[in-house]
């Protein structure tokens, strides 16, 4: 999903999209509950920029309906379409799966629509993107996963989590590298990925529990990012029990 080009529009953009990640934090929290996607669109200054925070903030807009068991509002569902006929999911050509970039940015817009397939009923599985982009090194490994943070949720799996389980070490190297560099945003996206597999079951080299907690400490400013911090405590669980 691409974003207008003019700058005054990606602020405006980067805006909505942090309002609207706010919102289901609140949420999550337990602050507002049903059909709050569409409430948000409809009160929106700017409805084009509203559906844009949609795609931008992605499959999280799911987040309470994944880990709280709230059923998604037929409205809310057909707010989130409206964003993808509004924005267009990317798509991965034959052949240019060595597309780091475009790779990842399908793969988020294959977590929105799969998503919304699951959880509205009676919409079709959406075929998955093309394969990973050709191995490298596990900085590169790491970077590529914290793009991908969003498919670190419940009710999603397939390739991109069998790389996450195969590859545990480069995880947990990806979150020491930034939290040495202090990249607490790389941080924080990675140790989503290993509360996900801890919740899994998966044996990690690194306890996630205490790497979130320092990361939030330091760094866990801006709604997006508190967001994804919420997400990884839900999947940690409380005193870092899983929680299903």
């Amino acid at each position: 999903m691409m974003l207008p080009e003019a700058g005054s529009s990606r602020v405006v953009f980067a805006t909505a999209a942090d309002e609207l990640a706010d919102r289901v934090l609140g949420v999550l929290r337990g602050a507002e509950n049903a059909a709050f996607i569409a409430r948000h669109v409809d009160a929106a200054p700017d409805a084009m920029a509203a559906l844009a925070a949609l795609r931008v903030v992605g499959a999280d807009v799911f987040a309470p309906h994944l880990l709280t068991d709230t059923r998604l509002d037929p409205e809310d569902a057909a707010a989130v379409a409206r964003s993808l006929t509004a924005f267009p999911t990317a798509t991965v050509a034959p052949g240019a799966a060595e597309d780091p970039a475009a790779w990842a940015v399908a793969w988020r817009d294959w977590a929105v629509a799969e998503l919304l397939a699951r959880l509205d009923g009676g919409r079709h599985p959406v075929p998955p993107p093309g394969e990973e982009p050709p191995p490298d090194d596990w900085r590169s490994r790491s970077a590529r996963m914290a793009q991908l943070a969003p498919l670190a949720t419940p009710e999603l799996d397939g390739p991109v989590h069998e790389a996450a389980r195969r590859d545990t070490l480069a995880l947990c190297r990806g979150v020491t590298r930034s939290m040495l560099r202090r990249d607490y945003l790389t941080a924080v996206r990675l140790i989503r990925w290993l509360a996900r597999l801890h919740r899994d079951g998966v044996a990690l080299p690194l306890d996630p529990r205490p790497a979130l907690d320092h990361a939030a400490m330091l760094g866990g400013h801006g709604p997006r990012t508190a967001l994804d911090i919420a997400v990884a405590e839900r999947m940690l669980g409380p005193n870092g029990e899983e929680d299903r």
